[in-house]
């Protein structure tokens, strides 16, 4: 791995996306990028969808909101380094953020129409893409209205890549379903609809539909879409301008896994998915990566006591066999990512909980330290 394999990222780009499945330290990744970047001076932002509290603990915040905080310097100065730039977090709230954009750009007779509606309701919580859709939203808006020199955001867990790549076109398939609209409407108001002549195809409504049943049911989605129409063309606006930053120049994705091979196919799969998309990936990161135990360990065991040798031993020879597994998962991701820097960072002994164990973190994705 070159040393600055992310560093040129991180003093240039805008935008960089940490990507992965869930539970292999993509906030951690995040939190740490976007640490360097206001420690070398830029000024920075982590956005997480994490609702647990190890990111605010970590930056030694109380607690994070929808709303960006800045974490303070003094508490940046204990690390021993003075940043030059001023870094910023927020955790997004995927109900509260939705809420904001309906108010935002509703028309105001509409606007508690819509908040208040049973599918939008659902929409905003639990259907398919829409956590990914919102997140993309969220970047795209602090993008354009902010002065943020770096943004960094930790994505949802991505079960699917598709989600992630497809959230604002399945955004703009479901508000260009003029069928619906034109079935919906004449028919309600004649008490006509059944629910077998509704298909429309979408995951975003039949998830929904499948909440509910009935003439009622129909009532809503009608009432939903029509109050929505007024603001097709602002998401339109909007999910385009989501599509246009994803492949924008200043836009860079960092692939988060763990060194297992099913973690690895998973990102290799959304690796090339990225590419073809002309997405830039930056990097691969392997984390939480089993180190190789020392060769002075073995030679302090072999001076213990017989008993006490053998228990040493066992556990050496567990942690090597891990490591062997580890090494082999790396060997299979550069085999097939031969163009794509590979950063491997170690498992530490505690989880990454406050600003020092970030910072030890960005010791190996920028390079500072490597495993042996």
């Amino acid at each position: 791995m070159s040393p600055s394999a992310l560093g040129p990222a991180l003093a240039q780009k805008r935008v960089l996306i940490c990507v992965g499945s869930g539970g292999v330290g993509k906030t951690t990744v995040a939190a740490t990028l976007a640490l360097r970047a206001a420690v070398d001076g830029r000024s920075s932002l982590v956005c997480t969808i994490d609702p647990a509290k190890r990111l605010a603990n970590a930056l030694g915040l109380s607690m994070l909101g929808n709303t960006e905080t800045q974490v303070p310097a003094i508490v940046l100065e204990g690390l021993g380094v003075k940043p030059r730039a001023h870094l910023y977090a927020m955790m997004l709230d995927m109900k509260q953020t939705w809420d904001e954009l309906i108010a935002r750009f509703a028309a105001p007779e509409q606007r508690e129409r819509i908040l208040s509606n049973r599918f939008y309701q659902s929409l905003s919580t639990a259907l398919a893409g829409s956590q990914e859709y919102i997140s993309l939203e969220k970047l795209w808006d602090l993008r354009r209205r902010s002065e943020y020199e770096l943004i960094v955001l930790d994505t949802p867990p991505t079960a699917h890549a598709l989600d992630f790549l497809d959230a604002p076109n399945r955004i703009l398939d479901f508000l260009d379903n003029e069928a619906a609209k034109w079935l919906l409407t004449p028919a309600l108001k004649a008490g006509k609809v059944g629910l077998s002549i509704f298909n429309l195809g979408s995951s975003y409504v039949t998830k929904a539909l499948s909440k509910f049943t009935g003439v009622e049911t129909l009532q809503e989605l009608s009432s939903f879409m029509l109050a929505l129409s007024s603001m097709n063309e602002g998401f339109r606006e909007r999910a385009r301008g989501v599509r246009e930053l994803l492949k924008d120049q200043q836009t860079g994705y960092v692939l988060v896994t763990g060194p297992h091979v099913e973690r690895l196919d998973e990102v290799l799969h959304f690796q090339r998915l990225l590419q073809q998309n002309q997405m830039e990936v930056l990097a691969v990161v392997v984390n939480r990566i089993h180190p190789m135990p020392p060769q002075k360990l073995w030679e302090d065991a072999a001076r213990l006591a017989p008993a006490r040798r053998a228990k040493v031993e066992q556990t050496l020879a567990e942690l090597k066999s891990l490591a062997e597994q580890d090494a082999q998962g790396i060997a299979h991701i550069q085999s097939a990512c031969p163009d794509t820097p590979i950063i491997q960072v170690p498992r530490f002994d505690l989880d990454v909980h406050d600003l020092t164990a970030l910072w030890r973190a960005g010791q190996y994705l920028l390079g500072d330290e490597r495993l042996a």
